[in-house]
């Protein structure tokens, strides 16, 4: 099967995504991506630009089976705008994120254009796949409660008619690195790693109050702090750089991929504040690297960190405060090389926890998605 694959966003998490998938799909995949930046204008405009590119190339003789698109993309402008026989073509779209739910800053004012175009993706599609079923329960939930706001005309079923197209399949991860299998940790403090982007919505304020908490409660911490930086950081970063200087061994994005998954092996635990994540990949890529989680129980964690048994495992989560993390920190810091108990060697530890997010499970996960969506497309 010939895939015709559109990333009008394709940075960071997005183009790991594409990537890991295309290098592993038994379909072949036609990629056509945009580059990651300015978001909204990828929104308006990247369907146009899409669908002249697939009208030259299918006048040219060229062929696929299904179009597969990421959320960054209105998906029903592009289907209007494509030739008509790619336009009837089964589609599907996977949505990493979507801006109905997605936190904005306070001073902003939530465009509610961006939003609709989230849904009428959804209804242009005949698969929807989200990252998490929280991702997806919680956009629903916001279709709804937004639909019920219109003064008439209300588009009632449109929660009830995604959900019914909907599925979940998680991103894929790499395996994790085998570094001196085997080995035991050796001496020192607790090495506490904060992969996530420097921006408000994973609170780096809290966590950065934890850290200083724990400290002057006698912890033994080292910080690694990395994670992608835009045009502006939230403030926090600047007075934790001065602040806990003398204990940062990293600092800022890590670029070769190689380099920081050699950086998430020698963290002993991953923390996480975030008042939004819809999936949480930095964090299920350190515990792959045998990082131990430390994490609110909220949002995507209580599903995507689970035991063998399927069921979250309490020993992941503090209760979500600054004192509750502070003090678990403090705790972890009294026996560095014990936190997993024993549950294996160094480069094993938390494999029970990522084995479904590795990508052979989820490459196999998505390539029966898109034959599902092919052998049930609706008639057009």
């Amino acid at each position: 099967m010939r895939l015709l694959v559109l990333d009008a966003y394709h940075d960071g998490s997005h183009a790991a995504f594409i990537r890991g998938w295309s290098a592993r799909s038994r379909h072949e995949h036609d990629l056509l991506t945009l580059p990651g930046r300015h978001w909204k204008w990828r929104m308006r405009q990247g369907a146009i630009g899409f669908a002249a590119t697939v009208g030259e190339r299918y006048a040219a003789g060229e062929r696929w089976d299904a179009v597969f698109a990421t959320d960054m993309l209105d998906l029903a402008t592009f289907a209007g705008l494509a030739p008509a026989a790619v336009a009837a073509l089964p589609r599907i779209v996977y949505f990493h994120e979507n801006q109905l739910t997605y936190p904005v800053r306070h001073h902003d004012v939530r465009d509610l254009h961006f939003a609709f175009t989230n849904i009428t993706t959804c209804l242009a599609a005949d698969a929807v796949v989200f990252n998490s079923g929280f991702h997806r329960d919680a956009f629903l939930a916001a279709v709804d409660e937004l639909t019920a706001k219109m003064p008439d005309h209300r588009p009632s079923a449109a929660a009830s008619t995604i959900r019914a197209r909907s599925s979940v399949v998680p991103p894929g991860i790499d395996p994790p690195p085998m570094t001196n299998p085997g080995r035991p940790r050796e001496g020192g403090p607790l090495r506490v790693l904060w992969p996530h982007r420097w921006e408000y919505d994973k609170d780096p304020k809290s966590f950065f109050e934890a850290i200083g908490a724990a400290r002057r409660q006698g912890a033994q911490l080292r910080l690694l702090v990395v994670g992608k930086r835009f045009r502006e950081a939230p403030p926090a970063f600047a007075a934790a750089a001065q602040e806990h200087a003398d204990i940062i061994d990293q600092w800022g994005y890590v670029e070769d991929h190689a380099a920081y998954r050699r950086l998430l092996a020698g963290a002993d635990v991953v923390v996480s504040t975030a008042i939004h994540e819809f999936f949480g990949i930095a964090v299920v890529e350190a515990v792959a690297a045998g990082a131990f989680p430390v994490v609110p129980p909220r949002l995507a964690y209580r599903e995507t960190l689970r035991g063998a048994d399927g069921s979250p495992r309490s020993e992941f989560f503090y209760d979500g405060s600054v004192a509750g993390l502070a003090a678990r920190l403090v705790a972890l810091a009294e026996e560095p090389a014990g936190i997993w108990g024993a549950e294996g060697p160094e480069g094993r530890r938390g494999s029970e926890v990522v084995a479904g997010y590795l990508w052979p499970a989820v490459s196999e996960r998505l390539d029966r998605q898109v034959e599902r969506s092919l052998a049930g497309a609706r008639v057009r």
